[in-house]
């Protein structure tokens, strides 16, 4: 069975965008900014023989914000700069009831029956107590990015490991 380090993408891979002190994913290409080091901190995990997996939630394709198109256009440019084995995608809200919104598992658990991943061998890397919850759920380790954006965390989950970036999850998952 293979391993993984699933990550999130607004706040983990990119720079989220920040509306009336609110984060939010960006609303199109021209406002995509990758994060530095996260195309080395993905190639290094790779290397490893860890794959990486983009686990992220989508909200406002359901809220009518945004459309899926754009979505997969930005996911189309993340690719190109940045070596990934696949991008999951929720697009639901919380009120659709889905299994594949963090903080439930459902997103891990599909690419993890997909590609074969021991579970309990692999991470997760994400930037909301959603991430860190949903990777518990799992039953792999969690480690979160403090990105300068606190988020009111609901407190029944903490991560193994809270980092500044993603080269530093990288480095930490790296050494285990």
């Amino acid at each position: 069975m293979s391993k993984a380090v699933f990550v999130d993408r607004d706040g983990v891979l990119n720079r989220p965008i920040v509306r009336s002190g609110k984060l939010l994913p960006p609303a199109g290409l021209d406002e995509l900014q990758l994060l530095p080091g996260v195309a080395e901190a993905c190639a290094a995990l790779r290397t490893a023989g860890f794959l990486v997996i983009v686990v992220t939630n989508q909200p406002d394709v359901a809220r009518g914000t945004q459309n899926r198109q754009t979505v997969e256009a930005i996911h189309k440019v993340i690719r190109e700069k940045v070596p990934l084995d696949d991008i999951r995608v929720c697009y639901h809200d919380d009120a659709d009831g889905c299994e594949c919104r963090k903080p439930k598992p459902g997103l891990l658990l599909e690419a993890a029956k997909d590609w074969d991943i021991d579970i309990g061998r692999s991470f997760l890397v994400g930037d909301r107590w959603k991430d860190i919850e949903a990777a518990r759920n799992a039953g792999c380790r969690a480690v979160q990015v403090e990105n300068g954006h606190p988020e009111k965390e609901d407190g029944s989950v903490s991560p193994d490991l809270r980092v500044p970036s993603l080269k530093e999850a990288a480095d930490w998952i790296l050494q285990r």
